[in-house]
C-alpha cells in the first residue's frame, strides 16, 4: 500500500441532540446521517482485510502497529475501532504491543455493517496533490466507486491506484464511514459510453450547459421517494480541466437517463468541482435528504 502520512483525529464537541427532558439519544430514530454524527470519532478507527467476531484477534500490520504504539502511544488495554467493510464496527482492546508489532482483541460489535450506496463518481484524473484531496473528499461524501476516465483532452494519463485505495481508507477511518469505495482502473470515455446501462443516471457536469439552478435540474431526475440507497443507481462525471472534446460532448449528451449539470458562472478546479456536485447530488437525490 502507498504511503499516505495520517492526520490527526478530529475531536468533535460533546454538544448533540437532546430530548425535552435534557437526556441525551431521546426523542426520534435518527435518520442516517444523524447517526453517524454520532458515531465514536475519539477512538482509533483502522480498516482492517481480516474477519471481524466476537473472541477474535487481528493481527495488525507494521504501519498500523507504528501508528498506534508509537504515533498514537496507546497502550495495552486501550480501546481501537476495527472495520473492514463487511462485518460493521468493533471495538477491540490493543494485547502486547510491541515496536514493530501489535495485536487486537475483538469485545464487541459497536456498529452493525451499513449497505453501501450506488453513487459512482467518475473524473478525469489529476495531478497526485489535487487527487489525494478529491479521493478523500469524494469518500466523505458517500461515493461507492471512484472511477479515473481517460478523455481525449486530459492532462494526466496514469494513476497510482494503490494511493487512491489508501486515501480512500483512510478518510473511510477518519469519517466512521463503514464501506470503502471500489477504486476503478482507469478506462477510456468511449468504452465507458459503450458498456454503459442505460438504466443509470448520468450527471454530466458540463461547461458548457446553460447556467441554471442545479437544485431544480438535479430534482426533475427524483422519481417518487427512491434515494441513494434505495433504487437509484447515479454516476458523476467531471472532465479534464481542457474540457470535453465536441465528439466526447455529442455522445455524452445522448444518454437515454442524464442530467446535463452547470455548476455555476465560475470556473471550478476539478477537485473543487468533485465536492460541489457530490454535495448537491447527496442533498436533491442521495442520502442527505
Amino acid at each position: 500500500m502507498a504511503a499516505v502520512a495520517r492526520r490527526t483525529f478530529y475531536q468533535p464537541d460533546d454538544s448533540g441532540s437532546k430530548a425535552a427532558d435534557g437526556s441525551p439519544g431521546a426523542g426520534p430514530p435518527a435518520k442516517i446521517h444523524d447517526r453517524m454524527a454520532a458515531c465514536d470519532l475519539r477512538t482509533p478507527r483502522l480498516y482492517v482485510e481480516a474477519p471481524l467476531a466476537a473472541g477474535g484477534a487481528v493481527a495488525l500490520d507494521r504501519a498500523q502497529a507504528n501508528y498506534l504504539v508509537n504515533v498514537l502511544r496507546r497502550k495495552p488495554g486501550d480501546p481501537v475501532l476495527l472495520f473492514n467493510g463487511r462485518d460493521g464496527e468493533w471495538r477491540a482492546s490493543l494485547a502486547g504491543p510491541a515496536r514493530k508489532a501489535a495485536t487486537l482483541v475483538l469485545a464487541e460489535q459497536t456498529r452493525a455493517q451499513a449497505a453501501p450506496g450506488n453513487l459512482h463518481y467518475l473524473f478525469a484524473p489529476l495531478k497526485q496533490a489535487r487527487l489525494d484531496y478529491m479521493v478523500q473528499k469524494a469518500v466523505e461524501l458517500g461515493a461507492s466507486r471512484l472511477g479515473p476516465v481517460l478523455t481525449r483532452h486530459g492532462q494526466v494519463a496514469r494513476v497510482n491506484l494503490a494511493r487512491m485505495r489508501a486515501n480512500a481508507i483512510e478518510a473511510a477511518e477518519q469519517c466512521g464511514i463503514l464501506n470503502v469505495p471500489e477504486i476503478a482502473a482507469p478506462v477510456r470515455l468511449e468504452r465507458l459510453l459503450a458498456e454503459w446501462i442505460p438504466e443509470r443516471l448520468m450527471v454530466f457536469c458540463d461547461e458548457e450547459a446553460p447556467v441554471r439552478d442545479p437544485v431544480a435540474a438535479l430534482a426533475q431526475a427524483r422519481t417518487g421517494a427512491d434515494t441513494l440507497l434505495g433504487a437509484t443507481a447515479i454516476s458523476v462525471l467531471v472532465g479534464p480541466e481542457g474540457g470535453f472534446s465536441p465528439e466526447e460532448r455529442d455522445r455524452l449528451i445522448k444518454l437515454p437517463n442524464l442530467v446535463r449539470l452547470s455548476l455555476g458562472p465560475r470556473i471550478l478546479r476539478a477537485d473543487t468541482a468533485a465536492v460541489a456536485v457530490l454535495a448537491l447530488v447527496q442533498a436533491v437525490l442521495g442520502d442527505w435528504r
